[in-house]
């Protein structure tokens, strides 16, 4: 009989449910990996962290409420010994970079999850970093000396100001992005302000084309 106290046990954090059960059916093909629960909110895979402490979290950037940035923060601040993978179908150049210092220690593409996707694991479970070879070549260079990846636009904006961009893209009004991450219309305005003054447009609607272009490139 398989003891499941010696597992290695994960959570899913993921939006969509098909991609949470898709991600749950790979990692249980693995006889030593047990997947102990899903989230699709920052407060529900906080509460399964606190609940479960488990040896991973699998994390998608785009979330019911908050972003996977953010809640790989936070999970850093339970001062847990939970390690941390993004796992998210947006652009790696762009986020890699920012899931590490945020405190994950790896980011896979979706779209490798099927080749990929326990190697990831495994690596990461033994406290080693786990991205593309473009970005660690990319990342030695750059990430270790502090700067920014000079060749993407976005790469000087803060990862409030890169949420908010986002969901400038997927639609959403500044009321309502006001109220999925916590914050004052006022300070979505401010933060709409310095967007367009570090993306080099002139105007709120010139700004939401913007967005809606990178998230259309971004798929």
């Amino acid at each position: 009989m398989t003891d499941l106290s010696a597992k290695t046990k994960i959570v899913i954090v993921d939006d969509h449910p098909m991609m949470r059960d898709g991600l749950t059916m790979r990692i249980l093909s693995q006889g030593d990996l047990d997947v102990c629960g899903q989230a699709a909110t920052q407060d529900e895979a906080i509460e399964l962290v606190k609940d479960f402490n488990p040896d991973l979290v699998l994390i998608d950037i785009s979330l019911k409420s908050g972003n996977g940035i953010e809640l790989v923060k936070r999970i850093r601040l339970l001062n847990t010994t939970t390690k941390m993978l993004m796992v998210s179908a947006f652009q790696e150049s762009l986020y890699a970079e920012r899931a590490l210092r945020a405190g994950a220690l790896g980011y896979l593409n979706k779209q490798e999850t099927n080749e990929k996707l326990i190697e990831a694991i495994r690596t990461v479970l033994r406290g080693e970093t786990f991205v593309s070879p473009d970005t660690t070549q990319r990342l030695v260079s750059q990430v270790l000396g502090k700067k920014p990846l000079a060749n993407d636009p976005l790469a000087v904006l803060t990862d409030r100001e890169l949420e908010i961009f986002r969901l400038i893209g997927a639609g959403f009004s500044t009321s309502a992005i006001a109220h999925q991450l916590f914050l004052s219309t006022h300070t979505v305005d401010t933060h709409r302000e310095n967007l367009k003054k570090k993306l080099g447009v002139k105007s709120g609607a010139e700004l939401n084309l913007k967005a809606i272009h990178s998230m259309l490139e971004s798929g």
